[in-house]
């Protein structure tokens, strides 16, 4: 399960973002996943609650946005995408294309809650 991988991943990328001292402050990290990136949110999301349980971020929840696989035909010029991941454009039938969107794991924003300091 690579997803467990892909949570200790997230979860160095937030500790290296936000100071120690607020780790527990973090409400919300939002992730852009594509499409074809080959990851299962909800076992994502249970590997990232088991890695993180016990530990400064176990209230922080995930916020996935799934990104559409779009590639671009060099040929023709023309945008499209699939279910499948196939790269032939359905325009022109050519193959010589660059892929646009639909296969990254992205960290986009980390949350964190303000806190007050009391004097």
């Amino acid at each position: 399960m690579h997803e467990l991988s892909i949570a200790q991943n997230i979860v160095e990328i937030v500790s290296q973002s936000v100071p120690a001292d607020e780790l527990e402050n973090v409400t919300t990290i939002k992730l852009k996943i594509g499409e074809m990136a080959g990851v299962v949110s909800d076992s994502l999301e249970f590997g990232f609650m088991a890695i993180t349980s016990e530990t400064g971020l176990e209230n922080a929840k995930l916020q996935i946005e799934k990104v559409p696989f779009v590639f671009k035909c060099n040929e023709c010029g023309k945008e499209s995408g699939n279910e499948f991941g196939m790269t032939i454009c359905p325009h022109c039938g050519g193959s010589d294309t660059t892929i646009i969107s639909g296969m990254e794991i992205q960290v986009i924003e980390v949350e964190v809650r303000e806190t007050i300091e009391q004097t």
